[in-house]
Formats: structure tokens, C-alpha cells, sequence
């Protein structure tokens, strides 16, 4: 259960579009005055040295985070994603990549609440560490839960604000994950139908992972956006991960046009052959 760290992966493609989507929802959210809730229901450690030996192991921000930072004209939802990294790193030089709870931690308002959850005991105990060292800007109603975020999700829905970002992105090492996501996301939209839920996934040659859009569409209902990046072809042996997605429940209603800019621009940065694509499906009312 405990076997995917991920300092190992921190910064890649997948970061990078999942993190652009988030920061665009953040920033949405902070445009009314009325606080929010931000559940992260696999928060990880929060911060990620580039430098360090997990990152430096495989490499995979060299062709994600690395090249989006020294890429000329990005548009401005990736913009917006990258002025919050820059903030971790001010002397122009990418060492420190921000996770989901730090992206978060960043963009959130002191009347907005934190609730992060993560089961791997040596990853919760270093974002307590993160969030301890920088304890003056993080909002006094923070908490981290050693716990299952697919379980604890239940107790802080619907928040008491009716405002609340839910990010679902687990490993899917164990292919249960993907069950679990959409048992859990079953349960969310009878008790908080009106919330806003991002669901991260892999594109991998798995069944499941294939088959997750659909059954995500059918719980969505009427409002949603799908956006998938594609970076390369599918490995010949069938593993690895080429490519990844998001779908958002209920997104802001400035997301779609933001990633009909953003993806192309996705696609010429981090795309490494010719199979390099997106797709972008949505419906609102």
C-alpha cells in the first residue's frame, strides 16, 4: 500500500496538468469573499525537492515542470500555476515543487479551511513538518489526517460554507482505486451534489483506467469537463504512463475556455512525438 512515494514523480507531465487545473479553480473560488473548504483526499508530503535523490532517481520534471518553466509565452492559466511556484522559488531557479495541499495552501485566503489527508505515516509526518515551518501563512483551520481520504471525505460534506473543493488523485497502484473513486464519488454527489470535485487519473494500458471517464460522466450529471493530455505514445512493453486526465464535477464556468488555450499550448511544450495530443469534452447548463 505504502510503495508509491511521490517525490519520485513530483513535477511530470501529470503534475503539471493537474496542478494548472487546480490553481484555475482556486483562483476562481477566491474571487467571492465567501470562504471555502479544500479537502485533498491524497495530499502527499506538500513540498518537493527537485534536487533531492527521489527526484533526481527517475527525473520525470525534466520533461513536465522544467520545461513549462522555461517556456516562452505561456498562457494564462499556466501563468497563474507558475507565479505560485515562483513564489517557492525566488531566485528564478526551479529546486522546490509544490504539491496539491501547498498549491492550495498558497492560493487559500485565512477564512478559507484545509483538510488534507494522507495514510503514508512518513508523508503526513513531513507536511506537518512543511506546514510547522511555515505556520504565519498557513490559515489557522489546517488539518492533516493520517486516515483514508476515500473513508474521510464522508465526515466533511457537505461543509458548513456549502463552498468546497474536493481533489481526488490517488496512485491507482492497486487497481481498487479506481473503484473506489467512484463509490466515493457516488456518495458525494447525494450528499453534496453542488460541490466541486476533481478527479485525477492515468492514461495507462489498464482496463479501468480507460473505462473511469465514462462512469464519471454518468455520475456528473450536467455539468462537467474532461481534459486529457497525451504526451507520447504508449509504451511498446504496455507500461508507463503516456499520458493523464482530469475531470472536474460542477467546474468553474471559465475552466472550459482556459484549457481550450491551455491544452494546445500543453501539447507543443510537453509533447515528445508525434502522438502528442489532447481531448477536451464538457457540458454545462
Amino acid at each position: 500500500m505504502f510503495s508509491y512515494r511521490h517525490g519520485f514523480h513530483a513535477g511530470n507531465h501529470a503534475d503539471v496538468l493537474k496542478h494548472i487545473v487546480l490553481t484555475h479553480i482556486l483562483q476562481y473560488f477566491n474571487q467571492k469573499d465567501a470562504p471555502y473548504y479544500f479537502v485533498d483526499l491524497h495530499a502527499g508530503a506538500g513540498l518537493y525537492d527537485l534536487e533531492g535523490q527521489w527526484a533526481q532517481k527517475i527525473g520525470e520534471y525534466i520533461d513536465g515542470i522544467a520545461r513549462v518553466w522555461e517556456a516562452k509565452s505561456p498562457p494564462p492559466a499556466v501563468m497563474q500555476y507558475l507565479d505560485l511556484i515562483r513564489e517557492l522559488n525566488p531566485d528564478g531557479l526551479l529546486r522546490i515543487y509544490p504539491g496539491s495541499p501547498w498549491l492550495a495552501l498558497e492560493a487559500c485566503r485565512s477564512q478559507d479551511k484545509l483538510r488534507l489527508f494522507e495514510m503514508h505515516p512518513n508523508e503526513a509526518d513531513i507536511l506537518r513538518q512543511n506546514l510547522d515551518q511555515r505556520a504565519h501563512r498557513v490559515p489557522r483551520q489546517t488539518a492533516v489526517f493520517g486516515d483514508d481520504g476515500f473513508a474521510g471525505l464522508k465526515g466533511h460534506i457537505p461543509p458548513p460554507t456549502r463552498r468546497a473543493i474536493v481533489l481526488i488523485d490517488p496512485s491507482y497502484e492497486d487497481k481498487n482505486d479506481y473503484r473506489r473513486v467512484v463509490e466515493t464519488m457516488k456518495d458525494a454527489m447525494v450528499r453534496f451534489p453542488t460541490g466541486c470535485y476533481a478527479i485525477w487519473y492515468p492514461q495507462i494500458q489498464r482496463r479501468e483506467a480507460q473505462e473511469l471517464p465514462r462512469q464519471l460522466e454518468k455520475l456528473a450529471g450536467q455539468n462537467w469537463i474532461h481534459a486529457s493530455l497525451t504526451v507520447h505514445k504508449p509504451g511498446s512493453d504496455g507500461l508507463g504512463l503516456h499520458g493523464s486526465g482530469i475531470f472536474v464535477i460542477n467546474p468553474p464556468w471559465t475552466l472550459t475556455a482556459a484549457m481550450k488555450e491551455t491544452l494546445p499550448w500543453l501539447v507543443r511544450t510537453l509533447g515528445t512525438d508525434e502522438r502528442a495530443s489532447y481531448k477536451l469534452d464538457f457540458m454545462s447548463v
